[in-house]
């Protein structure tokens, strides 16, 4: 098939490439798994270790990522292939397309329930999430829609389609959650959740606490798949690779923070443990807003925020696919998404008919009792991404060279080659030592945890 010559597409302005790869990262990982971990895990010792991994491991490799796909402005197949041809390294754009693939098809679920939740709220229904999810009547259809929001973004390109709906859904998001975090620091004893949040007792700090923050933080920012990558192909040379990653850390940083500041106030403010784990957003939460005036309309204004936060990251789970058939088969991109929108939703049926619908797959025996789903999510999240990282790391510090990766980041800004705080020592070499050493140890470090733990 024949391809237009505008098929591939730039970003129009860096703000558009920053806030479609903040909304990459920003997901359910930020405010759905953040606030969880962060109760689970004493609270603000948490949000500190989580802030320190975040800038000290994730920025990094995020700058490697964004760096790789601009000096080959291909897809993650493409820029392997730029740099390895017809080498077994070519497997890791092959395990990036795969998991792309299948984290559409179990996150479109998830983001399903959370549009079905918009409705749900508003009309005051008393049906619980253990009653909603198993209906596949109900789940099915949602996922699907989902699908077809997050085809209709990709189908429209890079520049008119990604970009122009992430300058619009990104500051809806955050102009939500503001709303919500001021409602709900008006309730009583709100002030016990920020002070849980916000004060930090660091007696509570141990090896399993560190390592979670080093896995949320990893995780929130979507690294390892590919996305951040193939983003990075649509920037020009002229862009500033390192002041972009830093408002990208920025971003899905504090949209993880602000998620913290709109839960645990309400938490407290009602009495309930802020550990309640992963059923906090779609079983606790809803029991908080239906005790607040106008509770429907809060509760709907955050799946609302949930949703668009899931849409910005399934948007760029298909483009990575999409982007490897556009340039690699030169396949119109018009046709593609649908293509790859009905494989996700396909591959994420028994994720969906996993909550009770399907008993054999709500109860996987050789895996422990995990649903389809759960199972899905473990590997998908805790397995292949930091495996990818891994390899990753090892790609673009020992295989394409160092020096090579820290030309390429040069170009549009001089800062790695100043001297760090008045040392002899160059920021360049600094990044270099942890992108060939440190975070290919502290993701390695992760990736047994999840399977050891």
């Amino acid at each position: 098939m024949t391809s237009e010559s505008d098929n591939r597409g730039q970003w129009g302005s860096k703000t558009g490439f920053v806030m479609a790869a903040a909304g990459s990262a920003v997901g359910l990982a930020n405010i759905w798994a953040f606030p969880y971990r962060t109760g689970q895990n004493g609270g603000a010792a948490f949000v500190i270790v989580y802030l320190v991994c975040i800038f000290l491991i994730c920025l990094p490799f995020l700058l490697a990522e964004i760096t790789l796909g601009r000096y080959s402005q291909k897809n993650v197949m493409g820029a392997i292939r730029a740099i390895r041809p017809k080498s077994t390294w070519l497997g890791l754009g092959v395990l990036s397309i795969v998991a792309s693939i299948f984290i559409l098809s179990f996150y479109s679920v998830v983001a399903g329930w959370s549009v079905g939740f918009i409705f749900k709220t508003l009309v005051h229904s008393e049906t619980p999430f253990t009653a909603f999810a198993p209906k596949p009547q109900i789940v099915l259809p949602l996922s699907a829609l989902f699908i077809v929001f997050t085809v209709l973004v990709v189908y429209g390109g890079v520049k008119t389609g990604i970009e122009r709906w992430s300058k619009m859904l990104m500051p809806l998001l955050i102009l939500l959650m503001v709303g919500l975090i001021l409602r709900g620091l008006m309730l009583p004893n709100a002030l016990n959740g920020l002070e849980f949040y916000l004060k930090p007792d660091f007696s509570k700090l141990d090896g399993k606490v560190i390592m979670a923050a080093i896995g949320q933080a990893f995780f929130s920012l979507s690294l390892g798949i590919g996305g951040i990558l193939t983003y990075g192909s649509y920037l020009s040379k002229k862009e500033n690779i390192i002041r972009s990653g830093f408002y990208i850390a920025w971003f899905d940083t504090l949209i993880a923070l602000l998620a913290g500041l709109m839960i645990f106030p309400a938490l407290f403010a009602f009495g309930l443990e802020p550990n309640e784990g992963p059923p906090l957003v779609f079983m606790v939460l809803p029991e908080v807003f239906k005790q607040l005036p106008a509770g429907n309309v809060i509760g709907a204004g955050f799946f609302l925020m949930l949703s668009i936060a899931a849409l910005t990251s399934t948007i760029s789970m298909l483009e990575i696919s999409v982007a490897y058939f556009v340039d690699e088969k030169r396949w119109r991109r018009k046709h593609i998404v649908w293509v790859v929108g009905m494989l996700a939703f396909m591959l994420g049926l028994p994720s969906a008919l996993s909550q009770g619908a399907i008993p054999s797959l709500s109860d996987l025996p050789l895996f422990g009792g995990l649903s389809y789903l759960e199972l899905m999510i473990f590997l998908w999240f805790d397995i292949f991404p930091p495996l990818g990282a891994i390899l990753f790391s090892i790609f673009i510090g020992w295989v394409w060279g160092i020096d090579n990766a820290i030309g390429e980041l040069q170009k549009g800004s001089q800062l790695l080659q100043r001297n760090v705080l008045g040392f002899p020592v160059k920021i360049a070499t600094i990044w270099g030592f942890f992108i060939r050493y440190l975070c290919p140890l502290a993701i390695a470090l992760i990736w047994f945890n999840a399977i050891f733990a």
